[in-house]
């Protein structure tokens, strides 16, 4: 019997929940970007770290693991100037870019950030509305909101909400928002064409969609679609690159533009994830096999605009 769509999709949230409530104290030593090893290297107490994925634990001191997030933050795309300005109890390393840069974010407007996460991205956007703008975080993690709520008490922001839902079925009015960010999240959802729906909804017209994700350039083999935690770590649940862009298309956006894009190898990422290969079993040997395609996945970020 073929599983209805509705329960499999329920399942694959459920996986990515648990997986990111695991995530909310650790501190990363790969992204869904590739590994972050060659930082971790430069810092002695972290050579003991494991590769975990996206939010792996780091075994070190309170210092060595603010340093160590911060140039993590730097090498995503981050300023220092920006990530010394927020909670730094919100950077958990999990993104993939940094959308704020590239969102052209003014003083008054409203910002939505699909994934929010420990609220990096909403902090950062908050400082660039001022007091007259307002930043809505949305999240279906309740660990996750937990963790930003008291990351905005801890930096005295009142223009930022944090809320609990699917970024499916956003908890936020039609025509409402200026700007739609998100950062490496999009690709976890089973159903990334009602993402995109969603977002040009909440929009107001000539609203901006700006994202940073990361998109495949080739197909995934079954073993890889199929695992959960490859799913959880940013790359199971990747859909191809033209998939992707024409996705935003039909949801209805226009002058869909990439503007940054950063090709890395999902086979060593998925190889060098502990986790992974033991899910996998036997069927590593086909990701072994695998590996020998090249460069097969990109981080991507991208703009468009509610016409």
């Amino acid at each position: 019997m073929v599983e209805d769509k509705t329960i499999k999709d329920d399942k694959i949230r459920q996986s990515v929940r648990e997986a990111y409530s695991n995530k909310v104290n650790k501190f990363p030593t790969s992204n869904c970007c590739g590994s972050s090893k060659s930082i971790a290297n430069e810092i002695p107490e972290s050579k003991s770290c494991m590769s975990n994925g996206c939010g792996g634990d780091l075994d070190l001191s309170a210092e060595k693991k603010e340093q160590f997030m911060k140039r993590y933050g730097v090498q995503l795309g981050y300023t220092e100037e920006e990530l010394n300005k927020i909670p730094k109890e919100s950077n958990l390393g999990l993104g993939c870019g940094n959308p704020t840069a590239l969102a052209s974010i003014k003083l008054g407007e409203i910002v939505l950030d699909l994934g929010s996460g420990g609220g990096l991205d909403c902090f950062i956007a908050a400082n660039k509305v001022g007091k007259t703008g307002k930043v809505i975080g949305v999240d279906m993690t309740p660990a996750m909101i937990s963790k930003a709520r008291e990351n905005a008490v801890r930096g005295n922001y009142d223009n930022v909400e944090f809320r609990l839902g699917e970024i499916e079925n956003l908890p936020v009015a039609d025509n409402s928002v200026d700007i739609v960010i998100s950062n490496c999240v999009i690709n976890l959802s089973p159903d990334k064409e009602q993402v995109f729906r969603e977002a040009f909804r909440v929009l107001k017209p000539r609203g901006r969609l700006m994202v940073s994700d990361i998109v495949l350039l080739k197909e995934l083999p079954n073993a890889i679609k199929n695992n959960a935690k490859a799913y959880a770590s940013c790359i199971g649940g990747a859909i191809l690159k033209n998939n992707y862009l024409n996705a935003i298309e039909r949801a209805g956006f226009r002058d869909v533009k990439v503007l940054q894009e950063n090709n890395f190898s999902t086979t060593q990422f998925l190889l060098n994830n502990d986790d992974i290969r033991d899910a996998l079993g036997e069927q590593i040997e086909t990701l072994k096999e695998f590996e020998q395609l090249d460069i097969d996945s990109s981080s991507i970020s991208v703009k468009a605009t509610k016409h």
